[in-house]
């Protein structure tokens, strides 16, 4: 996949993305729940677009939160949307992840609704468990079934995603560097998460 091509992909999708947005409230509390996203957490949200999270981690009362997108304007939007916001100390980037180095690192890192527009799953992982604190978590999830995501992204989509690994094959990914504490792909959601 080409970096640019994603980039005016989700830039031309970026005005949209809220009202197109399908979201579940039940399964989104499950998926932070099972990541272990709570209060006084610092929180790493990768590829967090217009910041559809942000709201569900405010209630949770994390202690911080630093989302990346690589998308300029996805982070114009949640920049715009959430720069009033007081409910704790947000940092909103843009940047490619793959070539980020943090000064710092996160409780919890999520990747949510975005994996396979990332097509070095493995580079993925490596760079995201050194970012860990011990006993962090990462999560990879989705909001929808395998299926779905994976025929979501076959249209439009399709040059700027890959293929859905089944959980199986994401947590064998994890595993040489994090133990693999949920795996999950239903007929409602994907979600594999694992602990430093």
């Amino acid at each position: 996949m080409n970096k640019q091509e994603i980039k005016d992909f989700f830039n031309r999708l970026a005005p949209s993305w809220d009202a197109g947005m399908i979201k579940d409230d039940r399964i989104i509390e499950k998926i932070l729940t099972n990541a272990g996203v709570a209060e006084d957490k610092d929180i790493l949200d990768v590829a967090c677009g217009t910041g559809v999270l942000f709201p569900y981690y405010f209630a949770k009362k994390v202690r911080s939160l630093t989302a990346v997108d690589i998308s300029p304007e996805m982070v114009r939007i949640a920049v715009k949307k959430f720069k009033d916001d007081t409910s704790c100390p947000i940092r909103i980037i843009c940047d490619d992840i793959m070539e980020m180095n943090f000064d710092r690192k996160f409780d919890c890192i999520m990747i949510y609704n975005a994996f396979p527009h990332f097509d070095d799953p493995k580079g993925l992982i490596n760079i995201l468990s050194r970012q860990l604190k011990p006993g962090g978590t990462l999560t990879v999830a989705h909001g929808m079934s395998r299926s779905k995501i994976d025929s979501h992204h076959h249209g439009a989509a399709s040059s700027v995603s890959i293929g859905l690994m089944s959980e199986d094959e994401l947590a064998s990914l994890m595993e040489p560097k994090l133990s693999v504490i949920c795996k999950i792909s239903d007929d409602e959601m994907y979600q594999v998460s694992a602990i430093l």
